[in-house]
């Protein structure tokens, strides 16, 4: 694909920053609202799959409900042509969506950077997005590392590619869609290992897989394929974590024993109650163990003696695992020493063995009424009594947090959050003003509490250093301002702003505006409107050109039609668009050169002889 690709005529793709099975990703820009995008993209060779087709577009219609800090939003999606065949063209869907600048988990994972501190505070942020996707319905049935990126400027987590979410009411929602696997065997819930439907648990056990890996850098269970990886989600019991890091604590451990439970119902029920127990277990505090008379038991995981893979995974994973790998492996009851069908007749006792025997039961008995006794008196005071009140809590200061640490503090004081947006000239834009009750106000377990997050400021002041910036870039300035109408551009002439540059805008820099109003961006069309210098006196000609930015060279033609000194023509169009700094000839009239007076002709003449006087003759 050509890096200079412009999808839907708006956006542009840049370099290829990530490859997966079934799409490609690349950095790009959004030429209409310029902002750095990233832009999904399915490979050509799977779009003629309509099972690949479906999921990709799943994808698109899963997170474009979901509107969380802690899940890669979706911004637009559509579809393009590519040569497919003679007269056939193939239509190869995309989505664009938020740019996060990071690392996945999974890299940070193979860089063993990850501390039991990063890892629960990870964790914990991938829960507070799957709380919200449940809430909304959504499973996402593949978290792994690999899927959650670490913003790099803020250290937030980011969980991305719901290409296999599915609604939880979809009851079709298995593990195997037409002998297609769905999630990663490292991360399987045995429910998905043994192609039974989902719900949010699965997500949860997913993520007791995923912090399991950050705290020990390996993941609970691995195998020499996936057959066996999914095998030991459905059989074995991982080792505690605490056993590959002496960091971990057993409270930590506590909470990966319940996490990876194999029936569900013993998991966490939901992502609150998961990260109430983490946050807890960060505190020393471990999830209690459940009694030996409630030890888990689930059906689906008792297998019987005949064929152990088969029973463990359901048929249509049969199809997609290949279970010719599993080695048969003896049930632990096989071990089991048989018990006798006779057992030999008892010993007659001795006469004094027998009455120590009796003495030991009558005291037996005796014991046991009075423990009775004891107990039904405690019983019946405990009924009578009028529980306690519970105990209520202090709602905790959350403001100036963002929404989704908000959240969580909220979740980890028992209370219920319930966001609402509401302007604020002093609060940032997406961060916490307060509570409803405020801070300090003490309310039942499981209250609600509105959460007043800031929609951004009624009003803004546009900047004046707004002029002068390029036009993508005094977009996004006035969208951090909190300007949420249209910003429209109008290309304007300027002899002096460079081409692209913003020369003013509309309503005027300085003012205070409604944070809802339409800004226009008058942005340098690096061209100027020609004047009309004919009939204008060279200097004044000159002057004209020059404010507008535009050079002269002058060529002088005798005319005597015209006074001497003025401009007759010029090489550019009255009113036409002229590049910024062009030079423009323009002809001046000069007075013609006299005409010499002609030199008169002599006219000829005839040679008189002039008679010679005759000479006097004086007499004396």
């Amino acid at each position: 694909m050509s890096s200079q690709r412009i999808l839907n005529e708006r956006y542009e793709l840049g370099e290829l920053i990530g490859r997966g099975g079934m799409a490609d990703v690349y950095k790009g820009t959004d030429t209409l609202l310029g902002r750095t995008i990233a832009v999904k993209v399915l490979r050509a060779d799977l779009a003629r799959d309509p099972q690949f087709q479906a999921r990709f577009k799943r994808e698109a219609q899963a997170v474009a409900a979901l509107n969380h800090p802690s899940i890669v939003a979706i911004f637009d999606t559509g579809e393009y042509s590519v040569p497919g065949g003679p007269g056939e063209d193939v239509r190869v869907p995309y989505i664009v969506m938020e740019f996060v600048s990071g690392r996945t988990l999974r890299d940070m994972i193979k860089a063993k950077e990850l501390g039991v501190e990063d890892s629960v505070g990870y964790t914990l942020g991938v829960l507070a997005a799957l709380e919200y996707s449940h809430r909304a319905g959504i499973v996402h049935r593949d978290i792994k590392p690999a899927n959650v990126m670490v913003c790099a400027d803020t250290g937030d987590v980011k969980v991305m590619d719901f290409g296999i979410a599915r609604a939880m009411a979809d009851s079709a929602a298995t593990m195997t869609q037409t002998q297609a696997v769905v999630g990663t065997a490292q991360y399987l819930s045995p429910e998905q290992a043994r192609g039974e439907t989902v719900d949010a648990r699965s997500d949860l056990y997913s993520a007791g897989c995923l912090l399991y890996e950050l705290l020990t850098s390996r993941p609970p269970f691995v195998g020499d394929s996936p057959v066996s990886v999914a095998y030991q989600h459905v059989r074995e019991t991982p080792d505690l974590p605490s056993a590959h890091n002496p960091d971990i604590t057993e409270a930590l451990d506590s909470v990966l024993v319940k996490a990876l439970q194999k029936n569900r119902t013993d998991r966490f029920q939901d992502a609150a109650a998961f990260r109430r127990a983490l946050r807890a277990a960060s505190n020393g505090i471990p999830v209690p163990a459940l009694p030996a008379s409630e030890a888990p038991t689930d059906p689906n995981d008792l297998v019987e003696q005949e064929d152990p893979a088969t029973q463990l995974l359901s048929t249509t994973a049969v199809g997609l695992l290949d279970v010719d790998q599993f080695k048969d492996e003896p049930l632990d009851h096989e071990h089991e020493e048989p018990l006798p069908l006779g057992l030999p007749a008892e010993r007659e006792r001795p006469a004094g063995q027998n009455s120590r025997r009796r003495a030991w039961v009558a005291t037996l008995v005796i014991f046991t009424l009075l423990v009775l006794a004891g107990g039904g008196f405690w019983l019946y005071s405990l009924m009578n009594m009028q529980p306690p009140p519970p105990a209520k809590i202090a709602v905790p200061v959350v403001a100036n947090m963002s929404e989704s640490q908000a959240i969580q503090e909220l979740y980890s004081a028992k209370l219920v959050p319930k966001s609402v947006r509401e302007p604020s000239d002093t609060v940032a834009k997406d961060m916490t003003i307060g509570t409803a009750p405020s801070a300090g106000a003490m309310l039942d377990q499981d209250a609600e509490v509105i959460l007043k997050i800031s929609s951004g400021p009624s009003s803004v002041t546009i900047p004046t250093n707004i002029v002068g910036r390029t036009e993508p870039d005094a977009r996004e300035a006035l969208r951090r301002l909190g300007i949420t109408g249209d910003i429209s551009t109008v290309r304007t002439h300027s002899p002096t702003v460079p081409i692209g540059l913003v020369i003013s805008t509309s309503p005027a820099p300085g003012g205070p505006i409604a944070a809802s109003s339409k800004v226009e961006l008058q942005v340098s069309s690096g061209k100027v409107l020609m004047p009309q210098l004919i009939g204008l006196p060279v200097t004044e000609a000159e002057a004209a050109l020059k404010a507008n930015g535009l050079t002269m060279q002058v060529v002088e033609q005798e005319n005597s039609q015209v006074e001497p000194g003025k401009v007759t023509a010029q090489s550019e169009a009255f009113n036409s668009e002229v590049d910024q700094g062009k030079m423009v000839t323009v002809t001046v009239a000069k007075a013609p050169a006299p005409v010499p007076t002609p030199t008169p002709t002599p006219t000829p003449t005839t040679d008189t002889p002039t008679p010679k006087p005759t000479p006097t003759t004086t007499k004396k």
